[in-house]
């Protein structure tokens, strides 16, 4: 199967799908984390996205659109960056059998109606189901933490949980501030990424 993590620096779930023998390929203008450079595709997502692949994941930047930065979303209207960043993620959702982000604007329909209308009526018109197809979190998948993660679900089912555990620590939200932290907070869990290579994988 040919496999395209759009907006994967990390190669996270690029690594999961090629220990199972699948040609994946990150993409990300950011250069890769994961240590394969040769499956990654750096620059403009949308010089690639519209070849021809098998299946397609993707994790949008979710800055300026998730609830955890609500404090900040007047700044991000007035600069623009919220409503560019939401534009992106549809055009993402667009061409994609599973788009990724946290729970923020994207399940709140009447804030994008309030501030952002015409992007709504788009968005309305080509059928963006507001609500997710699935909400997962990682202690579903082997790791005591939390973190809610929306998942958009296109000619995919539901990921099953492979590994319940104990645990609710919420690690992320915890981080301090530092120049990775944005990395950090976006990294796929193994636990996660292995279940989509598995289960996707065998479609």
């Amino acid at each position: 199967m040919k496999v395209l993590l759009a907006c994967e620096e990390s190669q996270v779930v690029c690594k999961e799908f090629r220990k199972l023998g699948h040609e994946a390929y990150s993409c990300d203008i950011l250069p890769c984390s994961g240590g394969h450079p040769e499956w990654h595709l750096q620059g403009d997502l949308f010089k690639h996205i519209y070849n021809y692949w098998d299946l397609v994941i993707s994790f949008p930047p979710c800055t300026d659109i998730a609830v955890s930065g609500a404090r900040w979303f007047n700044k991000k209207r007035l600069n623009g960056s919220q409503k560019r960043s939401l534009q992106f993620f549809f055009d993402v959702w667009r061409v994609s059998n599973c788009t990724e982000n946290p729970i923020g604007i994207l399940n709140k329909p009447d804030y994008i109606k309030k501030w952002y209308p015409d992007l709504y009526r788009v968005m309305i018109d080509l059928g963006f189901p507001f609500k997710p197809d699935q909400i997962i979190q990682p202690w579903m998948f082997g790791h005591g933490e939390t973190k809610a993660t929306c998942l958009w679900l296109k000619g995919l089912p539901p990921l099953i949980p492979t590994n319940i555990v104990k645990g609710r620590e919420n690690r992320i939200w915890r981080m301090p501030p530092s120049p990775e932290r944005g990395k950090l907070r976006s990294k796929t869990f193994p636990g996660i990424a292995q279940a989509m290579a598995e289960q996707w994988g065998k479609l």
